[in-house]
């Protein structure tokens, strides 16, 4: 059984910043490509960041480019979430997912975690 769990999720003001992780058990892990979403209150989940199986290609939300830094370590089976500079339209909770394809859309994901709450105050 696949497993997903973020974590690293909390109360930051704006400016600062937060590492999400997302650890991964039951899938062959560096087999995947992984991405983050967020879902804000209201509001349809929207893709953030992806990284390819092998780590060696990263996509990114246009509103995050640049403040927001994805990674993986396929042998501890985990991909983090740097997100620096933040803001309080970042408030949302976020989810990792594993997908046979990396891509910015949701439903190229098999697995999902169960999401962890990041709110930015200003």
């Amino acid at each position: 059984q696949v497993h997903l769990v973020e974590s690293g999720g909390g109360l930051v003001q704006a400016g600062g910043s937060l590492r999400l992780s997302c650890a991964a058990s039951g899938l062959t892990f560096s087999s995947y490509a992984m991405g983050w979403f967020r879902q804000a209150p209201g509001k349809e989940r929207e893709f953030v960041s992806a990284i390819s199986s092998s780590g060696g290609t990263t996509y990114y939300a246009d509103d995050v480019k640049g403040r927001f830094t994805i990674s993986r370590d396929n042998a501890k089976k985990m991909v983090d979430l740097q997100m620096n500079s933040l803001k309080p339209e970042d408030t949302a909770v976020y989810y990792c997912a594993a997908g046979n394809l990396v891509s910015y859309k949701s439903p190229a994901y098999n697995y999902w975690g169960q999401g962890t709450q990041v709110t930015v105050s200003s």
